[in-house]
């Protein structure tokens, strides 16, 4: 990967000697590693076992999850929040493990569309719930920084099974509480 950054350096027209661009390559490969360490993760050891039982029918909601990805067309940064919602059936998962669930998805090339549903679908098989929803409120720099440059612009998508997809009130209240 350091060699593949020295020849794109010298490629745009910079001096990877210069003392700048001296240790770049280093970390660039330390920051790729890190930004694409989720597919490293596996959700059974981001989960942990962390699936209790419950008698609970109150939705769960975990929103303003701070999410940083690579844009797999550009490899330019996306970033912003992740809400999460469920209905428990009979079981629910310890709350510190949704944003690792998603920081383990969003650790990866991605487009944001994908994101959401690799999220719901995993907690939907994980969780067997009632209901679950995920948006994603981004903005990506493919957007603000290139092509149409577009600096307030920002993508909202939504994923929702179960009741979440069957019920407009249940989905109205996850909506409700997720704006606050």
């Amino acid at each position: 990967m350091e060699d593949s950054l020295l020849a794109i350096l010298k490629t745009i027209g910079e001096d990877p000697e210069r003392p700048g661009l001296k240790g770049t390559p280093r970390r660039f490969r330390e920051s790729m590693q890190f930004l694409t360490s989720g597919y490293e993760q596996s959700l059974d050891n981001v989960v942990n076992g962390a699936l209790f039982p419950a008698d609970t029918e109150g939705m769960v909601i975990v929103k303003d999850i701070e999410m940083y990805s690579l844009c797999e067309h550009h490899l330019l940064p996306f970033f912003g929040k992740v809400h999460v919602g469920y209905i428990p059936d009979k079981q629910v998962i310890g709350l510190s493990k949704i944003p690792r669930i998603v920081d383990m998805f969003a650790r990866r090339l991605q487009v944001q569309e994908r994101l959401g549903q690799q999220i719901c679908d995993t907690l939907d098989e994980i969780l067997k719930p009632k209901g679950v929803g995920v948006i994603i409120e981004a903005s990506h720099l493919c957007m603000m920084m290139r092509g149409v440059s577009k600096q307030h612009s920002q993508a909202v998508t939504s994923h929702v099974k179960g009741s979440f997809k069957r019920d407009a009130r249940t989905r109205e209240e996850f909506l409700n509480l997720v704006r606050g």
